[in-house]
């Protein structure tokens, strides 16, 4: 869901390993004993994580007749920013190669955040809605859908390089009757937090 446009988030837990990427390595030619730096790589991931986060939620919403259309301001959930970062990086890769690669481990439909992007909280953030007729109480959220995993890289017989990804997939808003309950873990903590006792969104949270 990276940016207001969405992306499909997948809560859950993957754990495995998979070898992805190419052999081969190139060679310092300076020969004065230093370690060959890697260029490309195999690649075995493990513990890869996905954790959606609640990032900006907006008052409860209530809707006293229908209305075609509404604008809702979403408030910052704490001063959190989210900078992409990776441990361990091998030598020649860098941390945008690694993080490329974790994508296609993934099978990212687009490229996850790389090592300039941030995502900070935004005190002018609105949701819009503008089709339907919403009656009733509503809710509304905004999340980042954040992804951790460990890597080990071999270049061919060099001694393995261990390391640590965190990144996101994307961010995204939601917008929803209390009467329905939302499929995403942020979506469920907003309705638990903004939608009426009773309401089936609350309940099902």
């Amino acid at each position: 869901m990276r940016g207001m446009a969405g992306r499909a988030c997948t809560a859950g837990l993957v754990i495995g390993v998979l070898v992805t990427g190419l052999t081969g390595c190139t060679g310092d030619a300076g020969g004065d004993g230093e370690a060959e730096a890697c260029t490309d790589g195999t690649y075995a991931w493990s513990d890869v994580r996905r954790e959606q986060r609640l990032t900006a939620l907006s008052d409860p919403i209530r809707f006293e007749k229908r209305t075609g259309s509404y604008t809702s301001r979403l408030k910052p959930l704490g001063d959190t920013v989210y900078r992409p970062s990776v441990t361990g990086t091998p030598e020649g890769v860098g941390a945008a190669g690694v993080i490329k690669a974790l994508g296609r481990h993934l099978k990212a439909e687009e490229p996850l955040a790389g090592p300039s992007e941030t995502e900070r909280p935004a005190q002018d953030h609105f949701f819009e809605s503008s089709t339907g007729s919403h009656e009733g109480a509503y809710y509304a959220w905004a999340a980042i859908d954040l992804v951790d995993a460990d890597f080990t890289h071999t270049c061919g017989d060099g001694e393995p390089t261990k390391g640590h990804v965190r990144t996101w997939e994307g961010t995204g808003a939601g917008f929803l009757s209390c009467s329905m309950p939302s499929d995403e873990t942020a979506g469920r903590i907003a309705a638990q937090r903004t939608c009426p006792a009773g309401s089936k969104a609350a309940e099902d949270a």
